[in-house]
């Protein structure tokens, strides 16, 4: 008996549907770019007022354009996205928001990325099991990498600080003649606001910086 294969089949829209396609594109953080994301969905001409874009971490669903384009979708509506990691990047949630969209509201996904993750195309029994096996491998393997992401992060920062990397902003440059205006501060000859002008930073700036020469003349 000859095994069937499920074929990848292209399914665009007719012009008159389009109204009713939607796209998400979502980058974490607001220095990256959604020219590769806006490129994928460009052949399949979905309105620009049906793009939603985010750029905000996919560690969880709260995400402002994300929730406005659940409340906006449908029955029978067609929702893209490149990849499934920009839909989010935790385990639990992915399939929680797939479930809503595809079984509650009755929304078509695509993931452009992976064409198995296509709703529209497997309805029968098989091909909605092989496509939830799919889901739930890509969105524990996104969940993964986020947390490996995290840890090296955190390693990261660990090992910096161990070689005394300091993080945070960094404190302003003070003038040469500042152990000057300093000791004529302290003896009293001026008063705080004009340390500052002559420092050329602000109070808060040159209280901190006091702070810490005090601190380093307590050590010597």
């Amino acid at each position: 008996m000859k095994q069937k294969h499920m074929e990848t089949i292209i399914i665009e829209p007719k012009a008159d549907a389009l109204e009713r396609w939607f796209a998400y594109v979502r980058v974490s953080s607001r220095d990256q770019h959604i020219d590769r994301q806006l490129l994928a969905l460009k052949p399949y001409g979905v309105p620009q007022n049906n793009i939603y874009v985010e750029k905000q971490s996919g560690k969880d669903f709260d995400r402002k354009q994300y929730r406005k384009m659940v409340r906006k979708l449908k029955s029978g509506d067609v929702l893209l996205v490149k990849s499934i990691d920009r839909l989010g990047r935790n385990y639990a949630e992915i399939i929680e928001q797939w479930r809503l969209l595809t079984k509650k509201k009755k929304v078509d996904i695509v993931v452009l990325d992976m064409p198995v993750l296509d709703t529209r195309q497997f309805k029968d029994t098989l091909g909605t099991f092989i496509a939830d096996m799919v889901l739930a491998i890509l969105s524990y393997a996104s969940h993964i990498e986020r947390e490996n992401m995290l840890t090296r992060q955190a390693e990261g920062i660990a090992v910096a600080q161990a070689k005394g990397v300091r993080f945070g902003k960094q404190p302003a440059d003070l003038p040469k003649d500042f152990e000057e205006i300093f000791a004529l501060w302290q003896s009293g000859g001026i008063t705080g606001v004009e340390a500052a002008f002559r420092c050329g930073v602000s109070r808060s700036t040159l209280y901190t910086r006091t702070k810490e020469r005090r601190d380093e003349l307590a050590l010597t």
